[in-house]
């Protein structure tokens, strides 16, 4: 037996959910597929066979029930979409459907079926020029082995043999198996596949835990109980660290948690630059359960409420009370503070298990949003009734995602207009000033800004898809996923122009992407004078630790030399250069 030291291994990967933990090694599998089954069956069998797949169906989502209800309690109600939707896909025509048909026309056995079905399936997402819709294989295969393993007696996993913290090291971690981790004893972890727009991903940075996944052959270097160090940030693991990598991550741990004490101390303090000026900041929410105790005393209100996660959470279209009830819930906890509900905003990478939208090439450049409002009115005007009923509990503000065109929003206004003519006539209270604006995500409202700006009361910039259209970048394809940039100078010029346009008019201008948490950005839209922040809650202290240092005369100069910037990467580094 050799007594040489372990070395050090470094294992390069993704990071997708940031922190640094130090733990061993524990190896999880899936459990080993049996594969003795036969392939087909006899005719006088597919009864029997059929109520066979029954059984593993209903064993498979009563699983599902369980963990759906775990999700929602740690990840809360948006995130838990997620794993309903794996539970729509054992009602879907084109996945549970198509399995008893294989068992049924082509005398398959249900695992013979299963299989089939899961590799059509698989092979229909790889041609797809979407990275998004790619990784929804994942959802797929989880969806598919659970009911394989009712199928076969075989018991899925559910990690209740890791009684003691550990780094969990896996193939990849499937999103209903993510949301069961436990994290008393997952300290973060490490996977061969994966990557930032995963599902698993999603979830992790919900859950907090620092994960490394996407790092390919090299999992295999990682033995059960070796010493590792995570770094979820960098995107790196270390094998069996030497005592001064050890001291080095020790350091940086100890900065961290430091770092993390300090901005506690924000939380509740308004959002203040080092010159005395005060920034609106907001939040975005998905579901009326996502509130949670002190957020009102921490931001200005509700920049986003995405009212999608309703129908989302739904096998069925969300009635007029249904809607009224959760709008009236948002309203009510955030008591006089503006909530800005955006309408309905399906299509692209958002679908309904209950209704079959068109298939389209391109769907983000399809029938979504506004458009397919527009469409289809008397969902439209559902949705509008119930928004401005709720409207005399609190200070709603009504927000038309994805417009185009002048057209679009005229039209827009006009249903909302009928929708209140409606409510008179029937001596319905709601408020008669609720503010109405538009979504600035495509080029041509902001060329078009100084226009719409006398049309509607407001604008919110959402950046995500403003960069994807300006830019022509498919943000969730990997090999263009480098291109796609908020600090582009195009973009900037863009959410530059788009303010000033709608301040000449007297109107206010939000931001609900991405970019309004980033501290990076933090001096140039102060610089360019952006009304309201809105972003995800855990962003909320960064953002306001950030502007505490930053002065408008500094900021401002900095935004006058970007201005004339060819590049991203300059940008970067002018921003970065005055944030550090």
């Amino acid at each position: 037996m050799s007594n040489l030291p372990v070395r050090e291994k470094r294992i390069a990967g993704i990071g997708v959910s940031q922190g640094i933990r130090f733990g061993r090694a524990f190896l999880y599998a899936l459990p080993e597929a049996k594969v003795s089954f036969p392939e087909r069956i006899e005719s006088h069998f597919v009864e029997t066979e059929l109520k066979r797949l029954a059984s593993a169906k209903d064993q498979t989502l009563s699983d599902l029930e369980r963990i759906i209800e775990i999700s929602k309690q740690t990840l809360g109600e948006e995130k838990s979409v997620i794993i309903q939707g794996q539970r729509s896909m054992l009602n879907d025509p084109a996945f549970y459907g198509e399995i008893v048909k294989h068992v049924e026309k082509k005398m398959f056995s249900p695992e013979k079926a299963v299989q089939s079905v899961v590799d059509q399936l698989t092979a229909l997402f790889e041609k797809m020029n979407n990275a998004y819709v790619k990784e929804r294989i994942h959802d797929v295969k989880d969806a598919a082995n659970r009911l394989m393993s009712h199928l076969q007696k075989n018991s899925y996993p559910d990690l209740t043999q890791l009684m003691e913290p550990a780094i969990l090291i896996a193939d990849d971690l499937t999103p209903s198996v993510t949301v069961q981790l436990d994290r008393r004893f997952v300290l973060g972890f490490v996977t061969r596949l994966g990557g930032e727009t995963t599902h698993t991903a999603i979830l992790s940075r919900s859950l907090g835990i620092p994960a490394v996944v996407g790092v390919g052959e090299a999992l295999a270097e990682i033995e059960h109980g070796n010493e590792l160090i995570i770094d979820g940030t960098l995107g790196v693991c270390i094998v069996n660290p030497e005592p001064a990598t050890t001291q080095e991550y020790l350091t940086k741990l100890q900065q961290e948690e430091a770092f993390e004490e300090r901005l506690s101390a924000f939380k509740q303090q308004p959002a203040l630059t080092a010159d005395g000026r005060q920034v609106e900041m907001a939040v975005n929410i998905g579901m009326p359960e996502e509130f949670r105790e002190g957020i009102v005393d921490e931001v200005h209100g509700v920049g986003l409420f995405r009212t999608e996660f309703l129908f989302m959470n739904s096998d069925h279209f969300p009635t007029e009370e249904e809607q009224f009830a959760a709008y009236k819930k948002v309203l009510e906890q955030w008591k006089d503070k503006p909530v800005v509900i955006r309408t309905l905003d399906i299509g692209g990478d958002k679908n309904l298990s209950y209704w079959q939208l068109p298939k389209e090439s391109n769907p983000f450049l399809g029938l979504r949003a506004i458009r397919l409002c527009l469409q289809e009115r008397e969902l439209f005007k559902t949705q509008l009734r119930a928004i401005l009923r709720a409207s005399v509990f609190g200070r709603a503000k009504i927000m038309f995602p994805m417009i185009t065109t002048i057209q679009e929003l005229r039209q827009a206004k006009a249903i909302t207009e009928e929708v209140k003519a409606a409510l008179r006539s029937d001596h319905i209270a709601f408020d008669e000033s609720c503010e109405i604006g538009i979504m600035a995500e495509v080029p041509s409202v902001i060329q078009l800004a100084d226009r719409f700006a006398k049309e509607v009361d407001f604008f919110s910039i959402g950046t995500n898809d403003l960069v994807q259209y300006t830019l022509a970048v498919d943000r969730m394809n990997e090999k263009v996923a480098h291109l796609y940039d908020y600090f582009h100078p195009a973009v900037i010029r863009s959410i530059h122009s788009l303010i000033q346009a709608a301040h000449k008019e007297g109107k206010w201008v939000g931001m609900c992407g991405k970019m309004a948490g980033d501290p990076l950005a933090a001096p140039l839209l102060l610089a360019m004078g952006l009304d309201e922040w809105s972003m995800d809650g855990a962003s909320v202290a960064k953002q306001k630790f950030t502007l505490s240092s930053l002065t408008m005369p500094v900021s401002q100069a900095l935004l006058v030399r970007v201005l004339n910037m060819d590049t991203a990467e300059e940008v970067r580094s002018a921003a970065k250069a005055l944030i550090e």
